[in-house]
């Protein structure tokens, strides 16, 4: 395959452009299509082992390997039924915006990636699934679709945006599914590669049974027994970079980054930094350079306590300032790269505010699903919240340990994991400041919202997360019934 025109620097530039492409004439100028091309005149398994050669990991925050992923479902094909093609686009972690920034000025990247999944898969259907309430977003990949089929690009594929709810789980890619076969976003036990978006179910009652738990469905597989279809889910920045790899090749892509972490990362950084912002970087790249060359430094007055990447992994300390932004190099000070989004704390915000905010987010996303993801995660978010108020013991202190040691138990998503890692990390790297908090006539500290962006030029927070209710609703009052409880009822 072909190398990059001279203008495709490999050290930037490569799925978030410095300006947003305004037709898929001007996409296919700087090289755009290529990859399309180059996948529909070879093998399906000489595009896979390409992906494979590169690679690349999802961009989502799982960093699963693209090219194993492509292959399990090649696997889980079905002999009667097209497999569906899912770009997961309902971007909601804390701190990061970076999707919606590649969907404003690359969205042509993003459905010719998926279109090339739909060449090697044989599917006939992608689906674009994001939150109703990002609509510039919505208007770009609409104009960017009708662009896409005038151009032939699409060659019968259909190609439909779902528009979905607001709620964090709705970025999980099971719960993603849920919502696509139109029901709430509790996620699945069982993975895409065994059931996806197209449902085969074991009888007609089955969707409708009113339980609001996920439909009992036959799942894929060689030894299952049925036909139902896998489906692809990839994250929008994922897709993003299939196009230049086929068209370039997996050397070209490991141009840029580490061995095992190639390529590059589009980050978000915000918080107490002088600009928030959003960019794409080699991997490698240092976090403080990162927060310096991006978020402009902190703000004039503050120092760096730490550095959140978002609600996912643990908390980040000065002294990891030094870090690769690399999935080993992450993982070896005992964090994680997540979906590329740093919240930076300053020296004069709490840590005990800090956890607060973090503990309310996921406990009120929390869908309920699994008991002691929602009922302990209350409980640890109810006592933090008491230990930023000055109104708790030590003892209360000690319970929120013991909870966090069983809150994810059981769990079928990560939402409760986050919760202990964040949660846990937090009360070891700043024990001090929780145990002056539990102290006699201790002075409140600052609850920190913590929630979706709304604004990268801003740096918005979605102040309308302070109403939410964990059952989900925004009523003065919360019903003290989960989101499954209340969803139960409703069709009962």
């Amino acid at each position: 395959m072909s190398q990059p025109d001279s203008h495709r620097d490999p050290l930037a530039l490569r799925v978030l452009p410095e300006s947003a492409y305004v037709s898929i004439g001007e996409y296919q100028a700087s090289g755009g299509g290529r990859g399309l091309t180059a996948a529909r005149s070879v093998s399906p398994e000489t595009v896979i082992d390409e992906l494979t050669a590169s690679g690349l990991r999802g961009r989502g925050g799982a960093g699963f390997p693209t090219g194993r992923k492509w292959r399990t479902i090649q696997a889980n094909q079905s002999p009667t039924l097209r497999t569906t093609i899912v770009v997961n686009a309902a971007e909601g972690e804390p701190g990061t915006f970076k999707d919606r920034a590649i969907l404003d000025a690359n969205p042509y990247a993003v459905l010719e990636g998926a279109l090339i999944a739909a060449v090697v898969l044989g599917a006939s259907s992608i689906v674009v699934a994001t939150k109703a309430r990002f609509t510039s977003q919505i208007q770009r990949i609409s104009q960017a679709i009708n662009e896409c089929i005038v151009a032939g690009w699409s060659d019968g594929v259909e190609i439909r945006i779902v528009e979905g709810p607001g709620e964090y789980l709705f970025g999980e890619e099971t719960a993603l599914l849920e919502v696509i076969d139109g029901r709430p976003p509790f996620p699945r036990i069982a993975p895409p590669y065994r059931r996806g978006a197209v449902e085969v179910v074991s009888n007609d009652t089955d969707i409708l049974s009113g339980s609001g738990l996920p439909a009992a469905v036959l799942m894929a597989g060689p030894d299952a027994g049925t036909n139902a279809p896998p489906t692809l889910v990839n994250n929008v920045e994922t897709f993003a970079n299939v196009p230049a790899i086929i068209a370039y090749g997996a050397d070209w892509f490991r141009a840029v980054g580490t061995a095992d972490s190639p390529g590059s990362i589009v980050c978000t950084v915000t918080g107490a930094v002088q600009h928030p912002a959003v960019a794409e970087v080699p991997m490698g790249t240092l976090l403080g350079d990162l927060i310096e060359q991006v978020g402009g430094g902190m703000q004039p007055g503050r120092d760096l306590k730490a550095v959140l990447v978002g609600v996912s992994g643990a908390v980040i300390e000065p002294s990891g300032l030094s870090t690769p932004l690399t999935y080993e190099a992450m993982a070896a000070i005992g964090s994680s790269l997540g979906s590329g989004g740093y919240i930076v704390i300053a020296d004069d915000q709490s840590a005990v505010g800090v956890a607060a905010g973090v503990s309310r987010f996921l406990a009120v996303e929390s869908c309920g699903q699994c008991t002691p993801c929602k009922v302990d995660g209350l409980s640890i978010s109810t006592s933090l919240a008491a230990v930023a108020g000055g109104e708790a013991s030590a003892e209360e202190l000690g319970r929120v340990n013991d909870l966090l040691g069983t809150v994810a138990d059981g769990a079928r998503c990560s939402l409760a994991a986050q919760h202990q890692t964040v949660i846990s990390s937090l009360m070891r790297s700043f024990v001090d400041e929780f145990q002056t908090q539990v102290a006699v006539s201790a002075e409140p500290v600052k609850v920190e919202l913590v929630a979706e962006l709304i604004s990268i030029d801003s740096g918005d927070i979605d102040t309308e997360f302070l109403r939410k209710q964990p059952d989900w609703t925004h009523e003065p009052a919360d019903s003290g019934k989960t989101p499954v409880e209340r969803f139960t009822d409703h069709r009962a």
